[in-house]
Formats: structure tokens, C-alpha cells, sequence
């Protein structure tokens, strides 16, 4: 009995001095610890339980009030969404680490509205304001700052929804558009600029000549005399070909153009050189751009010439005609200008070693047409083709075999193949002499074969001795 109650005495006692001793830890403050977001997971096994104080619950709380301000929506709504923050798990929006670390407060997103052009309601077009503060836009130049794209929400619902074509235009299109004409009309310019030095200051009246011509050809307003001379289509199609080998070239230099009359006909005599025929067509444009009266030569040519496809029917147009006394009378006494080279295929397919050295003059066929018709005989010498293409050998087996009267070798052909038929940029001279009277002998003159021998030598003889006297002040073939 004495015993129990001697363990009864002793448990109170126990109790009493727990009791104290809980009452004086929770007086007494325990030594401050880092603040914690979330406590550790207790080990597995059982552990006593810890009591927090009171300044780890602050801390909690403090820990919560920052997770709930990040987790707070900036604009209203279930899933509205601003450009540049991120969404988080409930759809709500968190501000950037920045603007969070600065402490400002997230400014008021701009609203603006969107007209669509086919009569739906106007769409909310929100954009994200700039956070950024005036030294950090001082610093960051004009052309390396982002644009934003606006986030249009639809009125009714407030959803976001993507930007329609008849809505929002794509940024940075009219841009590239701009810069497209720009370059569009940079390119434009450049080209005119172009074709006009190299076409000269009467590049846009030679355009329009050009158009008028190929609307006359279309409409058929054009004529074409009895020899099929079709000056329309020699002066706008064959003539500014021409023009470029005769200015640019050859650089044709014309002297004695006063020689020949203004009208009325007369027949010009002239050399055959080059071994291919282009002093002929060269002589005709040079007679047409130095005349004060743009005259045409009405040229006589082989029967080879118009028996080829292509020039044969090109010969006709620009006024070639066959080299025969009725057709060059006929000429003559209807006042054209005819032109003859009396030395034909020899002259022209002679070798280079006796260049400019006229061959024989025939039997004197065009002195009785000059007679007949009595129109004067006006020499022409023409210096610098016989180098276009020095001829140093003749294929005589080839040119039997195509029916040509020679096969020319050159020093670039055939050995060069299509580019041998370029011609050399040699320096041409053309000079027309004064014209030999034939009206004060009569036409029955032309009956007398010593006159027409005798008058045919005098020709060749002014021609040939021209020919030497333009040789002696040349300076250069090319130059």
C-alpha cells in the first residue's frame, strides 16, 4: 500500500517537471534557420515530431504569397494569353523574370481594332507593351529591335485566334514589297539607260519608226517598183544592219560625195574586192547617208547572186537587179543612180598578193549603156576591203564540186570554222571622182567599139590610179 502510493507520487512529479519543461522551450527562442519552400520528406521510420516556430511558419507564409503572386493571371479571363509570357498549368499567365525582380507592375495590354473588309465584326487586336526602359532603347539601335506580333481575340469569345488575310497583313510584305518595285524600277532605268548609248540620242525616234514600220508591213502599205525594189524594208531592216558594220566597223570615211548629182540618172563605177561582196552593199548605204538627197544606189549584179534562196530574194528587195544592158538602160533613163563592178568574180576572188590591182573591165558593155542613156559615168575607189578577207589560197577542187566560182582560204578560215567569216576591222575609204561627160557624144556613139574600148580604159585608169594616191595617205589598214 505504501508502495503505490510512493509510485504515484513519483509519476506526478514527472509530469509536473515535463509540463515546466515544455512551457520553457516554447518561451525560449530557438536559434533562426533558413527559410525552406517545402520540408524535407521524413525518413520511413518513425520519427518524434518537430515543432515549428514561429518565425519558419513567416517564412512559409512569406513563400506563399510570392508562389501565388506568380501564379496570378495578368489578363482576365480562363486562357487569355499575352505575347512574351508564359503560360502556366491552370492557363494563367506568369510575368517575366525582370519586370518580377524590378517589382513594377505590369502595365495595361494596348486594344486595337481591326476592320475586316467583308462585314464581320471588327476583331480586338491586343499587343504586348515594351518593358523595357528608355537607356536600354537609347542603346539598342532602331533596325536590331524585334517587332511583335499583334495576338488578335475574337470580341465575343475573347479567345485568341490566328490573323486573317482580310484582317492583319503579314508583317515585313509591304516591305518587301517596297523594296521590290524599288529595285523593279532601278532595273528599268539602268536597261533604258543602256539601250540608249547604245543606240544613240535617237534611240526613241529610231523605236518609233521601227513600230511604224512593222505596222505599215502588217496593213500591206508599202510598194514595190518593176525590179522588186522595196525601199521600205531596205531603209528600216537592211540598212540599220548595215549601218552597224559601216560606222562602228569599218568606219567608213566618204569623199567626193559632191560628185554626184543630186537627180537624174547616172551610173557609178567602182572595184570589186574582199573576196566576199560586201563593198557593194557598204558603197550603197555610205552613197544613201552622205547625200544630201538620201539617194539609192540601184546596184547590177552576177546571175550567181540571185540564184542563192535567201539572197536572191534579199538582193531584189534592197533594188539588185541582173547585170544586163536593157535592165541597166531602163534604170538609167528612168533617173535612178545604177552602180557596176565591171571586174566580177575576178576582182572579188583575187589572191591577196595582187590586191588592188583592177583586173580586166570586160568588153566595155556598161559604157555603151552610160552612152545610150547619155547619163554621166562617175568613178568610185574604195580602199580597205581587200583586207576584210585576205584570201592565200583558193580549194579549186571544192568550188568545182558546190558550183562556186572560187573556195577562199583565209588566214582564220576554214581553220576557225563559223568565227573565220568574221571580217577584219580594217579602215575603209570610199571616194567618188568626177564624172565622165558621155551626153556630148550622142547616142549613136555606143556604136563605135574604139570609142567604148577607149572610154572604158579612161575609167579603169582613174579608178586605179585613185586606188594608189588613197593607198600612199593611209596611214594604217586599221587605223
Amino acid at each position: 500500500m505504501a508502495e503505490s502510493t510512493a509510485k504515484k507520487t513519483a509519476a506526478k512529479k514527472t509530469a509536473t517537471t515535463k509540463s515546466t519543461a515544455r512551457k520553457a522551450g516554447a518561451t525560449t527562442p530557438a536559434k533562426k534557420a533558413p527559410a525552406k519552400k517545402t520540408a524535407k520528406k521524413a525518413p520511413a521510420k518513425k520519427a518524434p515530431v518537430k515543432r515549428t516556430s514561429s518565425v519558419a511558419a513567416a517564412a512559409d507564409r512569406a513563400g506563399g504569397e510570392r508562389a501565388k503572386r506568380r501564379s496570378t493571371p495578368l489578363l482576365t479571363g480562363p486562357s487569355a494569353t499575352v505575347p512574351g509570357g508564359s503560360t502556366t498549368a491552370k492557363g494563367g499567365t506568369r510575368r517575366s523574370r525582370s519586370t518580377a525582380s524590378r517589382g513594377t507592375s505590369p502595365r495595361t495590354p494596348a486594344l486595337r481594332v481591326v476592320p475586316s473588309p467583308d462585314g464581320a465584326p471588327p476583331a480586338v487586336t491586343r499587343t504586348q507593351p515594351a518593358t523595357r526602359t528608355a537607356s536600354a532603347r537609347k542603346a539598342t539601335p532602331a533596325k536590331a529591335r524585334p517587332e511583335r506580333a499583334p495576338v488578335t481575340v475574337a470580341p465575343s469569345t475573347g479567345e485568341p485566334s490566328a490573323p486573317d488575310s482580310s484582317q492583319a497583313v503579314v508583317p515585313g510584305l509591304n516591305e518587301l514589297m517596297s523594296v521590290l518595285m524599288s529595285a523593279g524600277q532601278l532595273t528599268s532605268r539602268t536597261l533604258g539607260q543602256a539601250a540608249g548609248a547604245a543606240a544613240g540620242e535617237e534611240w526613241e525616234r529610231r523605236f518609233a519608226e521601227t513600230i511604224e514600220f512593222l505596222q505599215r508591213r502588217l496593213r500591206g502599205d508599202y510598194s514595190v517598183d518593176d525590179f522588186g525594189f522595196d525601199e521600205d524594208f531596205t531603209r528600216h531592216t537592211v540598212f540599220p544592219v548595215l549601218r552597224l558594220l559601216k560606222d562602228k566597223w569599218f568606219r567608213v570615211e566618204v569623199r567626193g560625195i559632191e560628185n554626184i548629182p543630186d537627180e537624174g540618172g547616172a551610173l557609178l563605177v567602182s572595184n570589186h574586192s574582199g573576196t566576199v561582196a560586201i563593198d557593194s552593199v557598204i558603197t550603197q548605204l555610205a552613197i544613201h547617208d552622205a547625200h544630201p538627197r538620201g539617194r539609192f544606189l540601184r546596184m547590177l549584179g552576177a546571175d550567181l547572186v540571185f540564184q542563192l534562196p535567201v539572197v536572191g530574194d534579199v538582193a531584189r528587195k534592197t533594188g539588185a537587179t541582173l547585170a544586163s544592158n536593157a535592165d541597166a538602160e531602163r534604170l538609167l533613163r528612168g533617173g535612178e543612180l545604177v552602180g557596176v563592178w565591171p571586174e566580177g568574180f575576178k576582182g572579188v576572188g583575187k589572191p591577196f598578193r595582187e590586191r588592188y590591182k583592177l583586173q580586166r573591165f570586160g568588153r566595155g558593155g556598161f559604157v555603151s549603156a552610160a552612152i545610150q542613156s547619155e547619163v554621166p559615168i562617175i568613178p568610185c575607189s574604195v580602199v580597205g576591203a581587200e583586207e576584210t578577207y585576205p584570201m592565200i589560197g583558193n580549194m579549186k577542187t571544192v568550188a568545182r564540186l558546190i558550183g562556186a566560182p572560187y573556195a577562199p582560204i583565209t588566214p582564220f578560215f576554214p581553220l576557225l570554222g563559223p568565227l573565220g567569216l568574221i571580217p577584219l576591222p580594217s579602215k575603209w575609204i570610199i571616194e567618188f571622182g568626177e564624172p565622165v561627160d558621155t551626153a556630148s557624144l550622142g547616142a549613136s556613139a555606143a556604136d563605135d567599139p574604139m570609142l567604148v574600148f577607149e572610154l572604158t580604159d579612161q575609167v579603169r585608169e582613174t579608178i586605179q590610179q585613185t586606188l594608189y594616191s588613197v593607198l600612199v595617205t593611209r596611214r594604217s589598214v586599221f587605223f
